[in-house]
């Protein structure tokens, strides 16, 4: 047999089966590093030095193994069946270690998948060979002695070199998973977030149009649309009555990509208006690219009534209530003069003091109602016939204004079912404050209900009386102003009502009456 400086015996042994002492550390030293130490699914990392375990008798053969192997890999002796379970690239056997181990090697298998782990059986034609039937299904290499060193070096480094690039797919594998479990992550984070989510793409034609890619479940239920509108400009929420100028703002900070924020009123998919806080910002690749655009959308409704609520409140008390206090202060001021004189001028003083006493208590009942009215949601959980309750309010209103003749028209046979909070308030106020406005001795005022579809009720209030003057309707479009401002609170009211349900309010007077119209969804 070759026994020379390139080849490799075979047939010699020592004296004994049992371990090497001297190997025993090396190969408690490698059982410490196992695959058991790694996270679930790793591997280990495969640009460390390669690890040959030879798992053979001590003798001459092991010696000259591990002598033909160490040059270009790592390589540990033992005969301790407790090492397979070490993390090592592949293991060497002698025919009679792996007679008494190879039950064992498949299960170290099974621990290293689906990493490639491999397995070397050495044999020669004078020492007894496997008593495993199937031998390749436990072994990738079977060597018979003797071998060149060369020739064993470039088998092993074969396997090892296929256990590595294993490694290596398998921690790519295992990168990808992680990439794809934390943009899974991210993705239902964005699915599931209390804010609608658009991701739009960056004008590509030059034609203004940033076509959506993304929207989240939150932006659905606030909008009513969802992924059918993907490669469209997510202006389709804009409408009549959406600011030109706020617009133009989120215009003009996309084309120079940059974060903007404004406060706009949108459309719902149904057609209800919403006002919506929306931010939009852009998204840079590695380059510093804008690749495209991300959106939040809040509904802020309920807040942009409350500040007109207050806007109208201060009005209120710094003119309404200052007015009237400086009439008080005044007439009180004639009685007392009046009283001193003995003059007839103290009754018509009193009178007036009297009348604006019950314009302030007016003024604080309508707050009340105001606030009653508005503070809750936009809808109830139960409908209630708005049919049959108009037929209770016509009721009412005769007793009341015995001299009004007040019509109403219905629908036949519809029961008028709604959940918006605050219609009847509104109604009743429209037909009140017609009646109470109107100098004609027989005020004439008719209310018109009619569906305009399944989910939309339209209500008009029409009256014979000389008109609301032009300052009081034009608040509602451009705000109070110590010059321009509503005396009557429930103009404001109507107007809250409707809005807060994301309908349409629209008044048309003139002075040979006023009609008020009122649209709003069935089931905001």
């Amino acid at each position: 047999m070759d026994t020379g400086p390139d080849g490799l015996a075979g047939g010699t042994s020592s004296e004994g089966g049992g371990a090497d002492p001297a190997s025993g550390e090396a190969a408690a030293g490698a059982a410490d590093r196992t695959d058991d130490d790694l996270p679930a699914g790793a591997a280990p990392e495969p640009d460390a030095d390669p690890r040959v375990l030879l798992f053979m008798r001590p003798g001459r053969d092991r010696e000259l193994v591990a002598e033909a192997l160490s040059d270009r890999f790592r390589t540990d002796a033992t005969t301790d069946v407790e090492a397979l379970d070490s993390t090592f690239d592949c293991c060497v056997f002698d025919a009679h270690e792996f007679n008494r181990v190879a039950g064992s090697i498949q299960r170290r298998r099974e621990l290293a998948a689906p990493v490639f782990l491999p397995f070397v059986l050495l044999v020669s034609d004078d020492t007894a060979g496997p008593t495993t039937e199937n031998t390749w299904d436990y072994v990738d290499d079977i060597v018979e002695l003797p071998v060149r060193k060369r020739a064993l070096r470039t088998r092993i480094g074969n396997l090892v070199e296929r256990r590595r690039t294993s490694l290596r797919l398998a921690a790519r594998e295992r990168k990808l998973e992680e990439t794809v479990e934390d943009l899974r992550l991210k993705e239902r984070a964005m699915d599931e977030a209390p804010v609608g989510i658009t991701i739009a793409a960056v004008d590509e034609d030059g034609e203004g149009d940033n076509p959506l890619v993304y929207t989240n479940d939150e932006f659905r239920e606030l909008t009513g649309y969802g992924s059918e509108m993907f490669g469209v400009d997510c202006r389709f929420l804009q409408g009549e009555d959406t600011d030109p100028e706020t617009t133009a703002t989120l215009r003009a900070a996309i084309d120079e990509e940059r974060p903007v924020g404004v406060d706009i009123l949108n459309y719902r998919r149904n057609g209800q208006k919403f006002w919506n806080r929306l931010t939009i910002s852009p998204i840079r690749d590695e380059e510093g690219e804008v690749t495209h655009f991300v959106g939040f959308q809040t509904e802020i409704t309920d807040r942009k009534i409350r500040e007109r609520r207050l806007e109208v409140m201060n009005r209120v008390l710094s003119h309404n209530l200052r007015n009237k206090m400086n009439l008080i202060s005044g007439y009180t001021e004639l009685v007392r003069r009046a009283v001193d004189d003995g003059s007839d001028e103290a009754l018509d003083a009193l009178a007036v003091i009297d009348e604006t006493a019950d314009d302030l208590m007016g003024i604080a009942a309508a707050v009340q109602k105001l606030d009653r009215t508005l503070s809750g949601p936009a809808s109830t959980e139960e409908g209630v016939a708005l049919r049959d309750h108009l037929i209770e309010l016509r009721s009412r209103m005769r007793d009341r204004y015995p001299e009004a003749a007040i019509s109403f028209a219905l629908p036949d046979g519809d029961p008028l079912e709604t959940t918006a909070v605050g219609l009847l308030t509104a109604i009743e106020e429209a037909v009140e404050n017609a009646v109470k406005h109107n100098d004609d001795p027989e005020p004439r005022v008719e209310v018109r209900v009619e569906r305009e579809s399944a989910e939309w009720i339209a209500v008009e209030v029409a009256d014979d009386g000389p008109g609301i003057p032009d300052h009081e309707t034009q608040v509602l479009d451009h705000g109070e102003t110590s010059l321009n401002h509503a005396d009557r609170l429930g103009i404001w009211l109507i107007y809250w009502v409707v809005a807060k349900a994301g309908g349409e309010f629209a008044i048309d007077t003139s002075s040979e009456g006023t009609t008020v119209r009122l649209v709003v969804l069935t089931h905001p």
